[in-house]
């Protein structure tokens, strides 16, 4: 049962407070020249402090990704409970994931070389960002789950959630780089990329492609080991 005292509460507000003031440091100076010091200065707060609640910058990273991804699972929570179509669905989880990352977007454009690296625990396929990939995955397989037109080939139900969520490191791949008003070409990008998809999902149960489908799916697997 979640501590609900006054104690508790102060120290989920300072966590904030120590969150936000280093989104927004970050943003400003970058993401090497922002030191835990001078999040901490700038918060109100001890050194101690800011380290009790982030032992590194890494991890106030980590807390931007389980911040956006329950940003972006409140804005997709009407559309998953009213739409049934697969495109629709999938289109809408994509739009609605660039509207609440806006305000981040410079931001990202410099953390995000970071993230790219292998080793580095900001990268998505890192043991640290386990929770939030896992978390981002559960909205795809909730795509995938609550769609009512398509006939989709039992195996690759299974395993589409995931592909969905790596296409979807495709578009932030492209919206980090995109310099047009308002991110127009992410949105263009998943205009064009998701007739494509549901094309290819819906024709996944025919008798004639079924082959493919599983040479694809295979091939997957054998990448994933």
């Amino acid at each position: 049962m979640a501590d609900s005292t006054p104690r508790a509460r102060g120290g989920e507000k300072t966590r904030q407070v120590i969150v936000e003031t280093a989104l927004r440091l970050f943003k400003e100076r970058g993401y090497e020249a922002t030191t835990m010091r001078v999040i901490a200065a700038e918060a109100g707060v001890s050194v101690g402090n800011a380290y009790y609640y982030f032992s590194s910058k890494e991890q106030l990273i980590q807390a931007y990704y389980d911040q956006a991804q329950s940003e972006h699972e409140a804005a997709c929570a009407d559309l998953l409970a009213r739409e049934r179509a697969f495109a629709v669905r999938l289109r809408g989880v994509l739009r609605a994931w660039v509207e609440v990352s806006e305000p981040y977007h410079e931001f990202a454009v410099k953390f995000f070389k970071h993230a790219s690296e292998p080793d580095n625990p900001l990268s998505p396929f890192s043991g640290e960002s386990t929770p939030a990939r896992e978390a981002a995955i559960r909205v795809y397989r909730e795509v995938v789950e609550g769609s009512r037109d398509h006939k989709i080939d039992a195996e690759l139900r299974v395993e589409l959630p995931e592909l969905l969520w790596l296409s979807w490191l495709g578009v932030v791949l492209f919206w980090v780089h995109d310099g047009s008003p308002g991110c127009e070409r992410t949105y263009r990008l998943i205009d064009v990329m998701v007739p494509l998809v549901d094309r290819l999902v819906g024709l996944s149960h025919v008798p004639g492609l079924r082959g493919v489908t599983k040479d694809f799916l295979t091939a997957v697997r054998e990448l994933r080991a």
